[in-house]
């Protein structure tokens, strides 16, 4: 049962060198050190937000690099906004939160097209508001519940 593929297995392999270069582009760094460390820093991010089967669908999509530096991270108890992930990011790294937010696109604008859409939209219904304009997509409302 465990050696079985899970559904939202990656479409495209793509080795963590590839990862880096995509990121660059995606980024416009000047180097592939620069890209290296905002993939890095935002896996190890995001990997203090998502949990459970989306977490472990999501790892299985990345190169081995970059799933080890996502599940290296507990998970927080309440995920933050996603503004709030961009403040977080920001004042951990240090950087400034436009820049936060400019490393942010780039390296979740490449997890995106590596995790598919459907891993994609059970991630963000995990996740708290703010998080799908990151990950490059539209947010959309959510639903509220009827009142009684």
């Amino acid at each position: 049962m465990y050696d079985q593929p899970r559904p939202n297995a990656s479409q495209t392999a793509m080795t963590f060198d590839q990862m880096l270069e995509r990121v660059r582009y995606e980024g416009a760094y000047p180097t592939r050190e620069r890209a290296a460390e905002a993939v890095h820093h935002v896996l190890a991010a995001l990997g203090r937000q998502i949990s459970g089967d989306e977490r472990i669908d999501l790892a299985q999509c990345l190169p081995v690099e970059a799933a080890l530096t996502l599940t290296a991270q507990i998970p927080d108890a309440e995920p933050l906004t996603g503004w709030g992930f961009v403040k977080d990011l920001a004042a951990r790294t240090g950087a400034t939160p436009a820049t936060t937010r400019w490393d942010t696109g780039a390296v979740l604008s490449v997890v995106t097209r590596l995790a598919g859409p459907d891993l994609l939209a059970r991630i963000l219904r995990g996740l708290p508001g703010g998080y799908a304009l990151l990950f490059g997509q539209a947010e959309l409302p959510r639903p509220q519940p009827a009142s009684a």
